[in-house]
Parts: C-alpha cells; sequence; structure tokens
C-alpha cells in the first residue's frame, strides 16, 4: 500500500529540505556574481595553456588537486563545525586564514566579493547569524565566500560532506561556463568533462575530509601566475 507523504518521519522531510537547499546555495542563478570570474582560467587560455578539451580537463583536475581540495573544501568542513558549535574565534581564525591564500588581488577580489554578495542575499532572506557572542556569532567583518557558504549550509542542515561536495560542483560548473565562454569548448564537451570529473570531485572531497590542519595550503603557482597576468590582459571577458 502506498504510503501517506503526510504519515512521512519529520527526518525524511529534513533531509529534502536540506537538500533543497543545497541546490539553491550551488545554482547557477544565486545572484551573487560567481560567473564574473574565471580564476585564472581566461589567462590560460591565452597563454596557450589550455586549449581543447583534453587540455582543459588536465587543468581542472590539476586545480581541484592542489586547491580547492588543499584549502576551500577543508576549510569548509571546519567553519561549518564551528558554526554549528558557535566557535566565533574559529569561525575568524579560518576567515583570515583563507584570506590570507590569496595569492593575487584578482582572486582576493573575487573571494571578498563573493562573500558580501552571499551575505547581502541571505540577509534579504533574514538568514544571517543573529549576534556576534554566545552561540550565536555573526559573520566576520569582511567575510570569505566559503564563510559565508558555510553558514548557509549550516542554517540550511546541510551536512559538512554534501556541503562540501555541492561547494566543489559549484566550483566546477563556473569553470566550465568560463570554458564554454572563452574557449571553443560546445556545451556537450563540457557535459564529457562533467563525466570525467565527477568522480574526482568526490575523491576530492574525501581527501580534504582526512587532511590534518598542516596539511592545509593551495600550491598552484601556475595559477596565480595566470591570474595576476590577466589583471593587465589586453582582452578579457571577465573581471580582473
Amino acid at each position: 500500500m502506498p504510503t501517506d507523504p503526510g504519515d512521512m518521519p519529520s527526518g525524511g522531510q529534513g533531509d529534502d529540505l536540506a537538500l533543497l537547499g543545497l541546490l539553491q546555495l550551488v545554482s547557477p542563478a544565486l545572484p551573487i556574481g560567481a560567473f564574473a570570474f574565471s580564476q585564472g582560467l581566461e589567462s590560460a587560455f591565452e597563454l596557450g595553456w589550455v586549449t581543447d578539451e583534453a587540455s582543459l580537463g588536465d587543468w581542472l583536475a590539476g586545480v581541484l588537486d592542489d586547491g580547492p581540495t588543499r584549502c576551500e573544501l577543508p576549510a569548509l568542513a571546519r567553519l561549518q563545525q564551528a558554526w554549528a558549535a558557535g566557535d566565533g574565534e574559529t569561525i575568524a581564525e579560518w576567515n583570515r586564514w583563507l584570506a590570507a591564500n590569496r595569492e593575487t588581488a584578482e582572486l582576493a577580489a573575487e573571494d571578498a566579493r563573493l562573500g558580501a554578495s552571499l551575505a547581502r542575499l541571505l540577509g534579504s532572506l533574514d538568514l544571517l547569524p543573529p549576534g556576534l557572542s554566545g552561540e550565536s556569532p555573526g559573520l566576520p567583518a569582511e567575510p570569505s565566500y566559503v564563510t559565508v557558504f558555510a553558514w548557509a549550509a549550516c542554517v540550511r542542515g546541510v551536512t559538512a560532506r554534501q556541503a562540501m561536495l555541492g561547494f566543489a560542483w559549484a566550483w566546477l560548473e563556473n569553470q566550465l561556463a568560463v570554458a564554454c565562454k572563452a574557449l571553443p569548448l560546445g556545451h556537450t564537451a563540457a557535459q564529457r568533462l562533467v563525466e570525467r570529473l565527477r568522480p574526482a570531485l568526490v575523491a576530492a572531497v574525501d581527501q580534504a575530509l582526512a587532511l590534518g590542519d598542516d596539511e592545509l595550503g593551495p600550491a598552484l603557482p601556475g595559477l596565480a601566475l595566470a591570474s595576476a597576468l590577466h589583471e593587465t590582459q589586453y582582452s578579457r571577458l571577465f573581471r580582473s
């Protein structure tokens, strides 16, 4: 006999709402301006480092391994735990750590602007932290995008692992959107890259969860160079 949806336990409904909240948070339609930045990828096209589907896949796999896996993803897990515990000191510490790991003005500006934009959006939805003390620490004065994302995932009841997967997915989708605009790459080719890299996203989350604090930190000299050169690139579709 079919189960009446009204008889479902509240936990199931809560899981569904958390999933929908995560989908909202990682949607390309989220109005925070992520589409405006390329994270050095546009410069990599200009320099001839990335020229086609195969080289783009290699670039993204390498960036994922030495970037988000060792920086944003583990920091996101730690920040979400700190939000859940109401630990404002730890939140501020990881927010400063993220800022210190932005190696160019462009990357720092992207992180700060996306963080501010997401905070404004959450404010309009009455979802910002309510205070600055006790069990309800507020956002830092200049919150990283990762810091605000962690709060949003926490308040939506998303598990840390699912939040990390969602963050990694949003990163990949944004990078592929950049490629479709700036490189002769069709949408079918982009979907082939999604298929190629989906297992890598899961592996990245697994690795990020296993890393200790002293093992963290991005190692992306090529991306940093591309990002720095992008600031003076003659023709650009994306912001510096």
